[in-house]
């Protein structure tokens, strides 16, 4: 019952390109990096109800040379912008950023001169996940949109597709829009014209 069983003659084809963005976006290994309440999701978001190792990243990893994804998980003072830029600079290449609730986006509640107004002020953020704080099942959507956006990633010589004029990243939908049965439909319209 296994994939070789419905292959005709034991042959896959597929670019490399696939492959690796396919590893990649299979073996995300999150850096252990709470700064406040929002920290509390996402560590429930890790545990046994909403399990993010079906995802494969099950291990936050507590040294930033082994991780290559960084949550960035709640408030983010004056103080601890230069560790979160060291951290993010330790981190190995190819590595992204969730900006996890308001505040990490954007200052929240907290506009005046202690707080960074957004993370994106000191490394770039691949997505950013609204709330205040933003449930596990939230944090779970922003890493499938995440999981999407890293198979859309060019490798090589197919980097400059980015800088042609006619070049249309992949739009980021909702999950329980593009899994619904009406969403499907629209996918493989939209693929087929």
């Amino acid at each position: 019952m296994g994939l070789e069983e419905k292959l005709p003659s034991g042959i896959v084809l597929t670019s490399v390109e696939k492959v690796v963005n396919w590893s990649r976006k299979s073996s995300l290994w999150p850096a252990t990096f709470g700064l406040a309440c929002c920290a509390i999701e996402m560590m429930a978001t890790g545990a046994g109800r909403y399990d993010l190792a079906r995802f494969g990243m099950e291990v936050f990893r507590a040294s930033p040379r082994q991780a290559d994804l960084m949550i960035v998980a709640g408030r983010v003072s004056q103080k601890m912008a230069p560790v979160v830029r060291q951290i993010y600079d330790q981190m190995p290449e190819p590595k992204w950023v969730i900006a996890m609730g308001v505040c990490a986006s954007s200052g929240g509640m907290f506009n005046n001169y202690a707080i960074v107004q957004g993370v994106d002020h000191i490394v770039p953020v691949d997505i950013y996940l609204p709330g205040c704080p933003p449930r596990p099942e939230m944090l779970i959507d922003a890493i499938l949109k995440l999981h999407d956006k890293i198979m859309e990633e060019p490798l090589g010589a197919n980097i400059r597709r980015r800088e042609r004029p006619d070049y249309q990243p992949r739009e980021l939908v909702a999950s329980s829009v593009r899994y619904s049965k009406d969403g499907k439909k629209a996918a493989r319209a939209g693929s087929e014209a």
